[in-house]
């Protein structure tokens, strides 16, 4: 893949952002790149901006000063930290899917069915949303961003409310749909055990860009170990294995054979906060 910093052809750029509030810098010259192919990961503690840049970045929010350029034509597919649904509101998968799309994006039910495969949900279409689990409600999410085709997805805690199992495995499909779609990926975690095995260009943030660069040159950054602390910086050390199985959201297992990066065996699970 070619480093970022060689290429021109990005899908949104955001430069030198700046945002206070009530007197306190919120974000401070940040600056992050997309470009296509490519999976950018923002990490950092609590209150560290990351959900603030994001909204920055789709446009919801404005800043003090600064830049966000996107590609012209530009569709994003975002699946946001939360969805809040009001529990006497019926309505299905299928429903979900449609629901807030324009016109002309509506889909039928083959193409519905098509994109919940892709994410392997398919098979709960015609369920309620309330009767799903946290990681088929995840897929279906993330099912919906796709529909809209986009050229980058935004991601905000893809993998939250769901267990170690279904966390590694939102991440293996996030991979999947780069590497079959081409898409960028922008996405906010707190799990670096996941995150620094999945991504290909990390952002560290506290305010301000701490450190950014592969995962690699991250985890050894003295920034990193200063924010994050040695024993978690000395955990990351990143390994590949094959996996032999995968699981559905329903728990059934399916053969594959699939070279993933994860953290080293023995290193604990490392979190961080949200915001």
């Amino acid at each position: 893949m070619v480093p970022p910093e060689t290429r021109s052809d990005f899908l949104i750029e955001a430069r030198d952002i700046r945002l206070a509030r009530r007197g306190r810098a919120l974000l401070s010259d940040v600056s992050i790149r997309v470009v296509p192919g490519e999976i950018v990961t923002l990490i950092g503690p609590n209150g560290a901006g990351k959900t603030t840049m994001i909204r920055i970045i789709l446009g919801l929010l404005r800043p003090d000063s600064g830049v966000v350029a996107r590609r012209p034509g530009l569709s994003i597919g975002y699946v946001p930290q939360r969805l809040s649904l009001d529990p006497s509101l019926p309505i299905t998968v299928a429903g979900f899917l449609d629901l807030g799309l324009r016109p002309l994006v509506r889909t039928d039910a083959d193409r519905r069915r098509r994109v919940l495969d892709e994410v392997g949900a398919g098979a709960v279409v015609d369920a309620s949303l309330h009767d799903i689990s946290g990681g088929e409600l995840q897929r279906v999410m993330l099912a919906r961003a796709l529909l809209r085709d986009p050229g980058i997805l935004v991601l905000d805690e893809p993998a939250q409310g769901v267990d170690i199992t279904g966390q590694a495995e939102i991440y293996e499909l996030i991979a999947r749909i780069r590497r079959e779609r081409g898409v960028g990926v922008l996405l906010v975690s707190h799990d670096l055990h996941l995150v620094m095995a999945a991504t290909d260009h990390v952002v560290c943030l506290n305010g301000h860009v701490c450190c950014a660069g592969t995962p690699d040159s991250v985890s050894r950054d003295p920034a990193f170990a200063a924010l994050f602390g040695d024993r978690v910086a000395s955990a990351l050390a990143v390994y590949h294995h094959r996996h032999d199985h995968i699981h559905d959201p329903d728990g059934k297992p399916h053969a594959v054979d699939q070279d993933c990066g994860h953290e080293h065996p023995h290193s604990a699970r490392a979190e961080i906060g949200h915001g």
